[in-house]
């Protein structure tokens, strides 16, 4: 019999057992692997697959000739996501939203507390299962899942939703009549500045981790293997390398991530509150931890507009308009417009940067439509400090410091070097206390300095100070470091993804926080 193709799901896991129905040709049953085996002859089919836990499909397709096909379903769970997911107050969203089952669907503020600002309404569409969608074959993390396409031909019933007046960051809250949940951001920025401080969330981050359809920029980073995934650990390359990395190769072998997808790792509970821990591998470094400090901003007084890395990129944030620039817990992947927008900022302008957050701009990616293209190659020795240095410029010529593997995935508090700085103003800290010492971060708990830390190096600018040192083993802690540009510009950076899960718990974060966006926005 011949291989027609495979049958996965939108992990890439093998779906056995799946009930093939080929057009005028019979049935089939795919493996253990996902494979499907019939006598057909080449050509053209409809071809019918369905599964108990999963949305049934017809696909138009030839088979018997050329590569197996990939055919893909989806499981009987809520997914969802807004498109764009970043829009300026006043902009339409429109959510689009997978479900097999009746659903409650509310918007949500996720500022000093999390609070609900509209209930957007029920939705069932009438007939059985009309809300479960349907997705492309083959691999969609380079083209998006592309839901709302099948089924939704009239215009108008597209699900719209306008952005909120209110700059922040937006949760939608799908409850299905289970009792089954799912959330997704919303980044809203302002339409025109509003405030002092403008922050930008790291969407590019969320995107590189994001691991809907089988690939993320760490899983499957080069493109998704022939047949689907039965055994990750024994199948996947990230789990083959002593290195833990699929990064080898040159950056035009991976693929683009389209930011069209669900967002599984990057959820938000409507019952969280900021001081709780943060539970989760990935929450801790993405959108749960940067709300913490938004959190922290709004409790004490400090006023922001909120922007993604694309806003950034494509110049919608307008620098000049703000006194501060603040990045948050993991800003890893810059594009080299944002870095040269900053750069300048700061070395021409006199622009403030507060860089709360660690692995900052370590890798480059370029915008390509709605999705990624990340030069992502590993720096295994050589003259370059990072791969945004091997593409584009050194990181800490602009931040002052850069990721060095050191220190990675542990935490500390940090300890005191130069008490006599401006930053340590009012905290009572001396040299070598001890500071950073209570986090939220449950994958690294430990301090204030870990999961990943920047260290100052031979690009630093001249003049940059370390002002205090994380304690994590093997000489890895994130340093404190700052420094002035003759133009009136400020860097400071934290060199640790953990801070922003520090600061609402933690007094010596926060008074430093405080400290430095005091001096930054001229409110001491």
């Amino acid at each position: 019999m011949t291989l027609l193709g495979y049958v996965s799901d939108e992990r890439y896991l093998a779906l056995p057992d799946v009930l093939v129905e080929i057009g005028g040709h019979g049935t089939a049953r795919s493996t253990a692997t996902g494979a499907i085996h019939a006598d057909v002859p080449p050509g053209e089919y409809r071809v019918t697959l369905a599964k108990d836990g999963y949305g049934a499909k017809h696909v138009d397709v030839a088979l018997g000739s050329g590569e197996p096909h990939q055919f893909r379903l989806l499981s009987d769970r809520i997914f969802g996501y807004v498109w764009p997911k970043w829009a300026r107050s006043g902009d339409e969203g429109e959510f689009r939203i997978h479900s097999p089952e009746p659903y409650r669907l509310s918007l949500w503020r996720h500022g000093a507390e999390a609070e609900e600002t509209a209930l957007i309404g029920w939705f069932d569409e009438h007939a059985p299962r009309a809300t479960v969608q349907v997705t492309p074959d083959g691999d969609y993390t380079r083209t998006g899942v592309r839901f709302n396409e099948k089924g939704y031909v009239d215009p108008s019933h597209r699900q719209y939703v306008t952005a909120p007046d209110r700059s922040g960051l937006y949760y939608f809250h799908v409850e299905g009549e289970s009792g089954a949940r799912f959330s997704f951001p919303w980044v809203v920025a302002p339409r025109q500045p509003t405030a002092p401080i403008a922050v930008v969330a790291s969407t590019n981050t969320w995107n590189a981790y994001n691991n809907f359809g089988g690939r993320s920029n760490y899983i499957n980073a080069a493109g998704l293997p022939s047949a689907p995934v039965l055994v990750p650990r024994l199948e996947i390359p990230r789990y083959l390398e002593s290195s833990f990395s699929e990064h080898a190769l040159p950056d035009d072998a991976y693929p683009p991530l389209s930011f069209e997808r669900p967002e599984p790792l990057n959820q938000l509970s409507a019952a969280d509150q900021p001081e709780d821990p943060i539970r989760g591998r990935q929450p801790c470094h993405l959108a749960a931890a940067e709300w913490r400090l938004l959190s922290w901003l709004e409790r004490n007084g400090y006023e922001y507009d909120l922007y993604s890395d694309a806003h950034l990129h494509d110049g919608t944030l307008p620098l000049d308009s703000y006194r501060a620039l603040v990045l948050s817990t993991h800003p890893e992947y810059w594009s080299r417009e944002m870095y040269s927008a900053v750069y300048s900022w700061v070395h021409d302008r006199g622009g403030k940067l507060a860089n709360f957050g660690g692995n900052v701009a370590d890798c480059e990616v370029a915008f390509a439509a709605d999705a990624l293209q990340f030069r992502t190659q590993a720096i295994e020795s050589g003259p370059y400090e990072s791969r945004m240095h091997r593409t584009f410029r050194p990181t800490s010529e602009l931040f002052g410091v850069v990721f060095t593997s050191a220190g990675a995935m542990t935490g500390a508090p940090y300890e005191v070097i130069d008490p006599s700085h401006w930053a340590f103003r009012g905290t009572g800290l001396d040299k070598g206390d001890l500071f950073g010492v209570r986090s939220l971060h449950e994958r690294c708990s430990g301090g204030a300095s870990g999961h990943e830390t920047d260290k100052t190096g031979p690009y630093s600018p001249q003049g940059t100070q370390v002002l205090a040192r994380g304690g994590n083993p093997g000489a890895g802690g994130g340093e404190i470091a700052c420094y002035a540009t003759a133009s009136g510009g400020e860097v400071f950076s934290v060199g640790s993804i953990t801070w922003t899960s520090a600061v609402l718990v933690d007094d010596g974060v926060s008074a430093v926080t405080a400290n430095v966006l005091d001096r930054f926005i001229g409110r001491s």
